[in-house]
């Protein structure tokens, strides 16, 4: 009888799963000390829930180690501007995040390396970054990039090199969406052959409130993917703009003529990096069991988080796609 073939490389999107956690559950839910751990529990919840899902071979927790990189600043300083913590005393630059989530993260680190799942980041940038760099120059299994983040999709492609699919969270993980090219050409009407790429220049075109990007006035999702579709490439588009014979109509012309500075800083801040530096904090094979069995049992009873913990502890026991590297 033939062993079962290795799982897919996992690549959660740590902070988009842990924001969600703590929306979703109570903060009522505390541990012994009082302190809340409602996105403590989600998330484990999540990961559990998701190696069960998906059987995972290896996992990595991606995290932002810089959620608003300088490059993309200085390229559209409107870039995730609305998300900074102005109140009195803020760092300078820091994120507004929800008192009762910060100190769960730390814990949420705790748990993970106790139980031997690995995370990942890169000096200066995004989560979106890291896995871009993983999905890309990953060459032998297939890859399941997990968020809440519809930029992610850009990743999607098929054959030759490892499938590269992303299980969109963004409504919940009862409601997950499982996207590769022909589900993404299906939602957003971009072409199949070049889904990815093409989203992230429909995206660019179209703009994003929740990042702060403003897109060019007057072009929304159905405009920008017909424009992509009929000329291939943002940058096909941009040049047929400035071609005078080029069929566009003067509507269509005189927008994209008067956005034509934010389009050509947007493209690189929309597009994830796909060579940064990546450091992991441990190899990427899943476990079959904890790395740190008594910790783990520790930081269960110490944060009241024993069914997740015993949740987690369960789904690495009984996952199989692991046990065959």
């Amino acid at each position: 009888m033939s062993s079962p073939a290795p799982g897919p490389l996992l690549l959660l999107d740590g902070a988009s799963l842990w924001f969600r956690a703590f929306y979703a559950i109570p903060e009522k839910i505390t541990a012994p000390s009082g302190q809340p751990v409602n996105a403590l529990r989600g998330f484990t919840d999540m990961v559990a829930a998701l190696i069960t899902r998906h059987s995972p071979s290896r996992l990595v927790v991606c995290l932002d180690l810089n959620w608003r990189p300088q490059f993309r600043v200085e390229l559209v300083p409107s870039y995730k501007a609305h998300r900074l913590d102005e109140s009195a005393g803020a760092d300078p630059g820091a994120e507004e995040v929800p008192d009762n989530l910060t100190p769960q993260v730390d814990m949420i680190l705790e748990v993970l390396e106790a139980a031997g799942i690995a995370t990942a980041g890169a000096q200066g940038l995004e989560a979106d970054d890291v896995i871009g760099t993983l999905a890309t120059r990953e060459s032998t299994d297939e890859v399941v990039v997990v968020s809440g983040d519809r930029d992610l999709l850009q990743l999607v492609r098929d054959d030759p090199q490892p499938p590269v699919r992303v299980f969109y969270v963004g409504r919940g993980l009862a409601k997950a969406e499982l996207f590769g090219p022909a589900e993404v050409s299906a939602k957003y009407g971009v072409p199949q052959d070049n889904a990815g790429p093409a989203y992230a220049d429909m995206a660019t075109l179209r703009g994003d409130a929740s990042d702060g990007l403003p897109g060019v006035a007057g072009i929304g999702d159905k405009s920008a993917a017909t424009l992509i579709t009929r000329f291939g490439t943002l940058e096909a588009l941009v040049a047929a703009v400035a071609d005078p014979d080029s069929e566009l109509a003067q509507g269509i012309r005189k927008k994209l003529t008067a956005a034509q500075a934010y389009l050509e800083a947007a493209a690189p801040v929309v597009r994830v990096v796909r060579d940064a530096e990546v450091t992991l904090s441990r190899p990427d094979l899943l476990p079959t069991a904890p790395a740190d069995p008594d910790r783990l049992q520790t930081l269960a009873t110490t944060y009241n988080t024993e069914s997740p913990i015993k949740r987690l502890i369960t789904a690495l026991e009984t996952n199989t796609a692991s046990a065959t590297r």
